[in-house]
């Protein structure tokens, strides 16, 4: 016997980085960011790392890569679940329906939201930065929803849609972080019918006032 390695099976060059990504994405969800290199995605793999180093010029190619990838996926799933089409009739059960979905899309996907949600301080500027942006993005979509709640004013003397859609981003953020590391110990129902319930008063309290005048 050789000894030799043997080769490892050809495939499509997409149908590899994509495998290549798949592994560095399953890598950072189990272990965080300091956990993937070329010779970890090699090994988990079972290829050489000539054969990582012919899909991706390096790591950081390779991680770039991940990151608009999943980043795509990420803000595609957010903005199809947080529909800005509000049934004014009964903008709580819209609201409730709309949490309730959120909690469903994470739980479904987990190897998408634990590099977002379980972030941490090792993780690339570059990441970082992104989940930053995006969420401004997915805020923005969030403070829309919240100003058609409030029957589309955009502020009121006394709820403003900002800073409900800045504690509503913290809310989904926490228990998102939970439903990963520990799903029983939420009761998504108990979740969305709670901050549902918040949307009749903070309503009331916005026909009640008006429109803020202006400066």
């Amino acid at each position: 016997m050789s000894g030799r390695r043997p080769y490892a099976a050809r495939m499509p060059a997409e149908q590899r980085r994509a495998q290549l990504l798949d592994t560095a994405l399953r890598i950072i969800a189990d272990d965080g960011y300091r956990a993937v290199s070329i010779d970890r995605i090699a090994r988990e793999v079972d290829v050489t790392r000539p054969v990582v180093y012919n899909a991706f010029d390096g790591l950081d190619a390779l991680l770039t890569a991940l990151l608009e990838r999943q980043e795509q996926r990420a803000v595609e799933q957010l903005l199809a679940t947080i529909s800005t089409e509000v049934d004014l009739l009964d903008p709580a059960a819209h609201l409730k329906s709309t949490i309730t979905a959120l909690a469903t899309m994470v739980t479904a996907d987990p190897l998408t939201w634990k590099p977002i949600f379980l972030i941490s301080v090792e993780a690339p500027a570059i990441v970082r930065d992104r989940i930053d942006r995006n969420r401004d993005v997915v805020r923005e979509r969030i403070q829309t929803l919240v100003e058609a709640t409030l029957t589309g004013r955009r502020g009121t003397a006394e709820v403003d849609p900002a800073v409900v859609a800045h504690s509503l981003i913290a809310i989904g953020e926490y228990f998102g972080r939970l439903l990963l590391l520990d799903p029983d110990a939420v009761d998504v129902d108990g979740l969305a019918t709670t901050v549902a319930a918040l949307v009749g008063p903070m309503r009331r309290t916005a026909r009640a006032s008006g429109p803020v005048s202006s400066p």
